[in-house]
């Protein structure tokens, strides 16, 4: 039997990647400690900020530590636990929102530090009338620090699947 060099590479790199996709649909399941890279402690709020009137929120001023992101958490295939503070909600439900450590965060004073909070986003809506409920989200998360409506986040995150955190 004969192997044509175009053959031999298109099976090769179908098996490189075999491995690789496999991998990428088991999602590692985080917890919020694993937003802070190792050996950081986490942010201390600093008494002092600033009222943003127009957006009728205060932001706090935070330590340095307040914006160090995990490295190996950038790219990753993530699951993690976590509450829905909306920020994009029609009928359908909500497509993006901030996802909180814990019930109200970002609705108190002052928010979580940047690196405790998680933008996400989500083709498939989440049902308005589960916004209380811990949840859980898939999908692969990225550095970005960004401002949204409620607060700073240190991370985004593309939800391929969510679904009712039961304890």
């Amino acid at each position: 039997m004969h192997v044509s060099r175009r053959q031999l590479i298109t099976t090769a790199l179908a098996s490189a990647a075999l491995p690789r996709a496999a991998f990428a649909s088991t999602a590692t399941e985080i917890t919020w400690d694993d937003l802070i890279p190792p050996g950081v402690p986490y942010s201390e709020i600093i008494g002092e900020g600033e009222m943003d009137e127009r957006n009728d929120v205060w932001r706090p001023i935070f330590d340095t530590n307040a914006t160090k992101l995990n490295p190996i958490l950038d790219g990753a295939y993530i699951k993690m636990p976590g509450f829905i503070i909306p920020i994009d909600v029609s009928t359908a439900g909500v497509t993006s929102f901030v996802l909180v450590p814990y019930v109200g965060a970002c609705l108190h004073t002052p928010p979580p530090p940047p690196n405790q909070l998680v933008f996400v986003t989500s083709k498939t809506p989440w049902p308005s009338d589960n916004l209380w409920e811990a949840v859980w989200v898939t999908g692969q998360m990225q550095h970005e620090i960004q401002a949204t409506e409620v607060a700073e986040t240190g991370y985004v995150l593309k939800a391929d699947e969510m679904e009712v955190y039961e304890w």
